[in-house]
């Protein structure tokens, strides 16, 4: 069920409590990928162990997997596949020399929002979330997992905004999506580096 990088309760060596934690939500996307850089940042300024924390849930819910030998065959994959997620967007947002604190990665499954404020358990913990999208028909039929940490957490949380970088890639998409032309005179009229 939760899988970890290294000693899980680790004891401060100076007097024997636990080290301050900083639990992030990870899940790939872009905001989940700003959520964990600001976690990195908050984790350095405090001396607290960074845990980046990925919750998965099987496809069609967990009695699929149940169903048939085949769906428990790929079921099998399921832990595998949400490992390798967690790796990449460590590896996105890092690199390959890591986020320069002590770290303790899990996956585990479950739905996000639960996953998160149970590991996030300890008061002088920092649950860091991403905000996701703002739109209001996304708000309005999809679950917000950063809404469900901060209604339930017992300890503080931060709610990361999206990049500015995120909604003009959102708007690309969109315009590829429906085959819009680009109207590149937006883009000769926009402020850009070459203004300064």
């Amino acid at each position: 069920m939760e899988e970890g990088h290294d000693e899980r309760g680790a004891m401060s060596a100076t007097d024997g409590t636990p080290p301050d934690r900083v639990v992030v939500g990870v899940s790939g996307s872009l905001g989940s990928l700003t959520a964990l850089g600001r976690a990195a940042e908050e984790a350095r300024r405090r001396g607290a162990v960074l845990w980046p924390v990925l919750a998965w849930e099987p496809p069609s819910g967990a009695s699929a997997a149940h169903r048939t030998t085949a769906l428990a065959l790929v079921g099998m994959e399921w832990p595998r596949l949400a490992r390798r997620r967690l790796a990449a967007a460590l590896t996105d947002v890092f690199g390959e020399t890591g986020p320069a604190v002590p770290m303790h990665a899990l996956v585990v499954r479950g739905a996000p929002g639960p996953v998160l404020v149970a590991t996030a358990d300890r008061e002088s913990d920092l649950l860091v979330v991403g905000t996701g999208r703002r739109g209001v028909l996304h708000r309005t039929l999809a679950r917000s997992t950063s809404r469900y940490c901060l209604a339930h957490a017992t300890c503080p949380v931060l709610a990361v905004p999206p990049s500015p970088l995120e909604s003009e890639l959102a708007a690309v998409h969109r315009r590829n999506a429906w085959r819009l032309r680009l109207d590149v005179g937006d883009l000769l009229r926009a402020p850009g580096p070459r203004d300064a």
